[in-house]
């Protein structure tokens, strides 16, 4: 057994990642033992999931392998299923016959967050979810196995309904999702003689009044025309009231018969988060302005799951659940815990937003760097010039370059890989929650 101080971290996204590297940079060989504990043996860069699921990427691309990215950490894939506090220990779930029992000094709670349920009938059992390359995959092929089914049937009301495909929530993920899925199936319908373009809809519902919120009025207003130009349907202070195998119901009492509802309406923290019986705000844990949990000697909390008080918003808001923010999360929470271990000395979280970018597909997008409003091809090429800046790993930078070019002269090939299975793309197996 070893004497050093233990430092773990729960969590492999933008928060855990970057927390994980900043360590092995911070502190020196032999001053500490560095494990992370996470579901997947990578990390998944998200924003890029439309693009894996309009099948513009290999799912590969945007995965980081955490084994070539930490060179000094331990990592151990398996679920997280309590945190003692007092005794400062973990059990971990990882398919051996009984749990791990993994002993700590330092906590880093970075578990990120999971799709937000809400109480509407059939949502977990007939909508699909978008955080994972899992789900995304299945996507891919869902959508286009109901292309493939329309083109069999000879019943115009169920051909329809195949090429039906509601998108619930109209953020970021909503709204690059409808988007990017919209193209990829306009572009194969040539592909199945028998389908005409009138008989796709793609719908995109939102109880919000706008359109991507998080990029103004301006911004939103403009994808809002671009996507209607296309043909999307758009359907603004509306919510879903029932989802079936075979139809949706809206709020306002219509029915619309469909095989597909893609669910992107907000995330929230995983309930681990709340079963460690510290302060939250709504479900996410409270930390001060150095990441601490309070109350928690020894523990800290970062990125989706963590409720930072953000010193320049005049109502005293928490940060956004972004990855920019997670990421720079992650890299504040390592330096204080490299402090505690008398390397450096600890700082307060403190970020300006940069702006967020949206890539409508085809050669159009919507971005805010740094407060300028841009739109169509100059945001195209501030958007993809900032995914591939911000993928954390030279050769899936690469790798997201070459399909990017490909895909300039290329469509992408319309196959159905069949590689995830129906029950595995589900919110609670696909998120690692089934249980918790």
């Amino acid at each position: 057994m070893s004497t050093r101080p233990h430092v773990v971290v729960v969590g492999s996204g933008f928060a855990g990642f970057f927390a994980a590297r900043t360590l092995e940079r911070l502190v020196p060989p032999g001053a500490a033992d560095l494990t992370i504990v996470s579901a997947t043996d990578h990390l998944c860069y998200s924003p890029l999931l439309p693009e894996v699921a309009a099948g513009r990427l290999d799912p590969r691309r945007i995965a980081i392998p955490l084994h070539s990215a930490l060179r000094r950490s331990r990592i151990v894939q398996g679920l997280v299923e309590q945190v003692d506090t007092t005794e400062r220990t973990l059990d971990v779930a990882c398919d051996l016959a009984d749990p791990l029992v993994l002993r700590w000094d330092r906590l880093a709670m970075t578990v990120g967050s999971v799709t937000r349920k809400l109480p509407t009938p059939g949502m977990e059992e007939y909508a699909l979810g978008l955080k994972t390359l899992v789900q995304a995959v299945y996507i891919r092929d869902h959508v286009l196995r109901q292309m493939e089914i329309a083109d069999a049937t000879s019943d115009l009301g169920e051909r329809r309904a195949r090429l039906t495909f509601v998108v619930v929530g109209a953020g970021y993920a909503g709204t690059e999702t409808a988007a990017q899925l919209q193209v990829m199936t306009t572009a194969q319908l040539d592909r199945f003689p028998r389908l005409r373009t009138e008989d796709l809809t793609w719908l995109l519902v939102d109880v919000a009044p706008a359109v991507l919120p998080e990029l103004g009025p301006r911004l939103g207003e403009f994808a809002l025309d671009e996507i209607r130009a296309r043909g999307m349907q758009v359907r603004l202070s509306t919510s879903v009231s029932e989802i079936a195998p075979d139809h949706v119901v809206l709020s306002g009492g219509e029915t619309i018969p469909c095989h597909t509802v893609l669910w992107t309406a907000g995330v929230t923290p995983p309930p681990l988060v709340g079963s460690l019986g510290d302060a939250v705000e709504r479900g996410r844990l409270v930390v001060d302005a150095e990441l601490k949990v309070p109350g928690e000697p020894g523990v800290w909390a970062a990125g989706d799951s963590a409720s930072a008080p953000d010193p320049y918003d005049q109502q005293h808001r928490a940060y956004p659940p972004t990855a920019q923010h997670a990421q720079r999360m992650g890299v504040v929470l390592a330096h204080n815990i490299a402090a505690s271990l008398g390397h450096g000395e600890p700082v307060e979280y403190r970020h300006h937003d940069l702006g967020l970018v949206a890539d409508l597909g085809r050669r159009s997008a919507v971005a805010r760097p740094l407060g300028v409003p841009l739109t169509g091809l100059p945001a195209k090429v501030v958007a993809k010039a900032y995914h591939l800046y911000a993928v954390p790993s030279m050769a899936n930078r690469a790798r997201i370059a070459a399909d990017w070019a490909l895909n300039l002269v290329s469509r992408p090939v319309p196959a159905q890989l069949g590689l995830v299975q129906p029950g595995q793309a589900r919110f609670a197996a696909a998120e690692h929650t089934a249980g918790q």
